[in-house]
């Protein structure tokens, strides 16, 4: 004879209700115990009837059993919660990566490496872009080149003044030197005037002769 397929609703007999309850409870405790024993795992069955009697099988401790389980589910649901945050970071990274490896192309092509897989288009503006970037870069050599002539003159006008200065101090050096030296010079209308004449016997020329 053959089994009928048990159609999944409920049992509206109570007799019948509570005897495939009974049967199935046991049915399912067995099952547990067996799982328990032959696959070395931690079970715990709770059930509940529809008259609220208890039934429990647990392999070890129903307690311990219980709070481990509730441990998971802790674990389990703050992973949950992180898991879009680790997604976005990701993300993130994914498309900095994109950007970095764009950034490495162009600095490539900007070199003119790997320019025979670029379009026209693509050649066009790379000649523009560097064609601003020479302009850029001649704009701020010439800034430069300003401020450094600014400074030369500063400096100029600096070494000027300090020239001054110098020559300032060496000429006060000077003075006293100079009049000093004009007090020890004697005039020649002096040197004349203390000429005096003095009469001796001494005669210059041929000697004369003596009368005898």
């Amino acid at each position: 004879m053959v089994r009928g397929k048990t159609q999944m609703r409920r049992i509206e007999n109570a007799t019948s209700r509570q005897v495939t309850f009974s049967k199935r409870r046991n049915g399912l405790l067995k099952k547990a115990f067996e799982l328990s024993v032959l696959c070395e795992a931690d079970v715990a069955l709770i059930i509940f009837s529809s008259t609220g009697k208890l039934c429990e099988f647990a392999s070890s401790s129903m307690q311990a059993t219980v709070e481990r389980f509730q441990r998971h589910t802790r674990e389990t649901h703050h992973l949950e919660r992180s898991l879009p945050h680790h997604h976005d970071q990701a993300d993130q990274a994914a498309t900095l990566l994109k950007g970095i490896e764009s950034l490495e192309v162009s600095k490539r092509k900007l070199l003119g490496q790997g320019l025979g897989s670029s379009s026209y288009e693509e050649l066009q503006q790379i000649q523009q872009q560097l064609q601003r970037s020479l302009a850029h870069v001649r704009a701020t050599k010439h800034e430069v080149y300003k401020e450094q002539i600014d400074q030369l003159k500063e400096k100029e006008k600096y070494l000027a003044a300090e020239n001054e200065k110098l020559a300032k101090k060496y000429l006060v050096q000077l003075e006293p030197r100079q009049s000093l030296t004009q007090v020890g010079e004697v005039s020649p209308y002096l040197e004349t005037s203390l000429t005096f004449d003095v009469e001796t016997d001494l005669f210059i020329g041929p000697p004369k002769s003596r009368s005898k």
